[in-house]
């Protein structure tokens, strides 16, 4: 296995890489390639950067045929999260204009294993601040933190292509409720597994903000999830799946 760190998007991303049939030259490569989807999506979506994409956007400073494809695969992510969750991630409602946060790290991140995947290595993980994306060989076992305890995990999931995480307990009243503008109280934290990280960053975001009653509209999507409540209750859906070995009783 090959393991590299990079500093992006505000955050760490690790990337680990089973070269399988190529040369570590050969994952090197990959991997730098990977990065640069990274950074690239930092350039295009940073709401910290007044020349982004982004915020040409918002100020309407682009054209119709200036609008990168892009833009446009995470716009229509974000709409269709926006309808799976009733509006509570819509990025279009965000204070100060239009922000798909909720997604673009995850989003990004999927892309950078694509580019690993595409350069034919056996198996690789993206990590973005603990929104990850995987593939290759046995399930992927991927440790969920205690939002309490950071020395102690809620489970550990059995992951084959997506695991995301949002809560506010790490920066307080940085998740809002789109629908009324207050800070996301219902969930201290939420995880979901899926079959692309984008569309699980956004619905572990929805979820915070729409608290247990969120996890019915999980049904049929293909996503599971686990949540924790603000008195540590935990709650899951019935197929998350939970390696047996750390399955609560």
């Amino acid at each position: 296995m090959i393991t590299h760190v990079e500093q992006v998007m505000g955050t760490v991303a690790s990337i680990t890489a089973d070269p399988g049939e190529h040369g570590d030259g050969e994952a090197a490569v990959a991997i730098r390639a990977a990065c640069r989807k990274l950074h690239e999506a930092d350039a295009m979506f940073s709401t910290f950067r007044p020349d982004s994409v982004l915020m040409r956007h918002r100020r309407g400073a682009l054209e119709p045929g200036e609008m990168p494809a892009d833009l446009f695969e995470v716009l229509e992510l974000s709409a269709a999260a926006a309808r799976l969750t009733g509006g509570a991630f819509d990025p279009w409602a965000m204070h100060g204009g239009l922000d798909p946060a909720g997604l673009v790290k995850g989003w990004a991140a999927q892309r950078a294993l694509n580019a690993l995947r595409d350069a034919g290595l056996a198996a690789a993980m993206v990590n973005a601040g603990g929104d990850i994306a995987c593939f290759g060989g046995a399930p992927w076992r991927i440790g969920v933190r205690d939002p309490g305890d950071p020395e102690r995990l809620v489970c550990v999931a059995e992951v084959d292509a997506a695991i995301a995480t949002s809560g506010g307990y790490e920066r307080p009243g940085e998740i809002v409720d789109p629908r009324s503008g207050l800070v996301a109280r219902l969930l201290t934290q939420a995880t979901v597994v899926g079959p692309d990280l984008a569309l699980a960053d956004g619905l572990a975001t929805a979820l915070v903000i729409r608290g247990e009653d969120g996890l019915e509209t999980l049904a049929g999507t293909g996503y599971e999830a686990v949540v924790v409540g603000p008195g540590g209750r935990m709650l899951a859906t019935a197929r998350f799946p939970i390696a047996a070995a750390h399955a609560h009783s």
